[in-house]
């Protein structure tokens, strides 16, 4: 298994202040898509953008008001989406079957 990079310490602090602002902004996401100030189609997409499409689809469905766990693990297995599955990582079927259900 390939070791990780020694980073120095400014490296490993400008990494860590990265990793939290794009934890951030997909937190602010999921307010926004809870609120309803932004909808589906519109995160779908945008999923091009980093922080979007480095969200997984699991806490994307879960963040719609509506929608719990179980309601979210029914719809992804219809669709046959993996847990595992982020935003970018969807295919046009599964876009299209989310929108046609959640929409």
């Amino acid at each position: 298994m390939a070791t990780p990079p020694q980073l120095s310490p400014e490296d490993r602090a400008k990494a860590l202040a990265k990793a939290k602002e794009a934890r951030t902004k997909r937190a602010q996401l999921r307010k926004e898509i809870a609120s309803g100030k932004k909808d589906l189609k519109a995160v779908l997409n945008s999923a091009n953008d980093p922080i979007v499409g480095r969200m997984k689809v699991k806490t994307l469905i879960e963040a719609l008001p509506g929608c719990g766990k179980v309601k979210c693990e029914k719809i992804m297995a219809d669709l046959k989406i993996a847990d595992n599955r982020r935003v970018q990582g969807l295919g046009t079927r599964q876009i299209d079957g989310l929108l046609e259900r959640l929409g």
